[in-house]
């Protein structure tokens, strides 16, 4: 059997080490093609003399300098170093590129997703961006370009597996399915029992500490305030073909069920499992084969309880800024989701409260035009007034 050629965009981020750590126990399967990171390089290097490349891509510029003298040193010749979005895009799109993990965070992921998109090529969805930016567009170019879109968040990915076969891939709506509603889970962060009065004075220490998965500091940020939720609520859209009001948030704080969905003959199934990123990306990776992911079975009988509860509006604001948003529609997911990037970095930062974040996100969103997301350059264009807009109001106001 001749292996797959992967090309991890995203390599040194959480779910880059997991798809890495699963290409590992399967080199009869796979080899990796591309390796692809921000600014890492050292980490880089080392999963380059790991994993022998073809190509190695760092964002930043300096960061790719340093790389390349790095490994010149080493193998000199061997080893190509590219820098850039350009270079991103080059290697998500190479002929001897099989699949490639779209696993970079934020906004930076969307276009080199989008042009593997384009080049037709099997994608393993976890930038959340592609389809909250630019969620129409980035499916049609999935559907004009017979590529297959698999996702590899751990809710969609669970939602992917209690549907009926290729519901992803073929673009129909859900509710030619009997679907009548996806149940999305959520552990509900770090804060879900503590007093409102109180998360104005949460530190971003405490904000990244998720009690269940191990996550980059951004998306555990958007975990504790449910942003992520938000995104994916976005995404399962997209991704699924089903309006917002289909949507169901669940706050399931063990993290074992991670969702399910339920059909109109009133049954519900749902995917069960370790809280383990490389069980998704396993799934992701082998479709329509299962294989060995490395993670521990789920001990039914340890877990004994499961509960499950409705989340607070006025706790997790970002829901119903996501539903506000998606019922705008054009433009307007896009702006959502900038000033939140722009939020969660200055919190991290300690120049706002943690409590400030979903104020800038909607201050954002009323004084943000929306227009219609008919092209990349419209999309790009509001995604950068919604960065300025939500910098400005900061700057202002704290």
């Amino acid at each position: 059997m001749a292996t797959t050629a992967v090309t991890v965009l995203g390599s040194t981020g959480t779910i880059g080490i997991n798809t890495l750590d699963v290409i590992a126990r399967h080199p009869d399967r796979y080899r990796v093609f591309a390796l692809a990171a921000n600014d890492n390089d050292q980490l880089m290097a080392e999963q380059c003399r790991i994993f022998q490349p073809e190509y190695a891509a760092m964002v930043d510029e300096n960061a790719a300098q340093r790389l390349h003298s790095s490994l010149a040193k080493e193998n000199p010749g061997g080893i190509k170093v590219l820098s850039g979005i350009a270079g991103l895009e080059q290697i998500a799109t190479d002929d001897a590129c099989d699949s490639v993990m779209a696993a970079i965070v934020g906004a930076a992921g969307l276009l080199p997703t989008l042009a593997a998109a384009r080049a037709g090529k099997r994608i393993l969805l976890a930038n959340k961006e592609s389809l909250v930016m630019c969620g129409q567009l980035f499916m049609q170019t999935v559907y004009d370009n017979g590529a297959t879109l698999l996702p590899v968040d751990s809710e969609h990915n669970a939602i992917w597996q209690c549907l009926p076969a290729n519901q992803v891939r073929d673009g129909s709506s859900l509710n030619d399915s009997g679907v009548c509603k996806i149940l999305l889970t959520a552990s509900g962060g770090p804060f879900r029992s503590t007093s409102l009065s109180q998360l104005a004075y949460v530190t971003p220490e405490q904000a990244c500490a998720h009690p269940n998965w191990r996550m980059g500091r951004k998306i555990s940020v958007d975990s504790a305030t449910m942003m992520n939720k938000a995104l994916e609520l976005i995404e399962a859209c997209w991704l699924f073909g089903i309006k917002a009001e289909q949507i169901e948030v669940v706050i399931h704080p063990q993290s074992i069920v991670h969702s399910m969905v339920a059909y109109n003959d009133g049954s519900v199934l749902a995917q069960l499992g370790n809280p383990d990123m490389r069980t998704p990306i396993a799934y992701a990776l082998a479709w329509p084969d299962r294989i060995t992911a490395g993670v521990e079975p789920l001990d039914i009988f340890k877990v004994a309880n499961l509960s499950f509860e409705q989340p607070d509006y006025e706790r997790y604001s970002g829901l119903r800024l996501a539903r506000e948003a998606v019922q705008n529609g054009g433009t307007s997911t896009a702006i959502l989701n900038a000033a939140n990037e722009i939020a969660v970095a200055r919190f991290l930062d300690q120049k706002i409260k943690f409590t400030d974040i979903a104020v800038v996100v909607e201050k954002v969103l009323a004084n943000t035009s929306s227009h219609q997301a008919d092209s990349i350059e419209i999309i790009l264009e509001d995604d950068r007034l919604a960065r300025e807009n939500a910098m400005q109001f900061i700057n202002t106001y704290h």
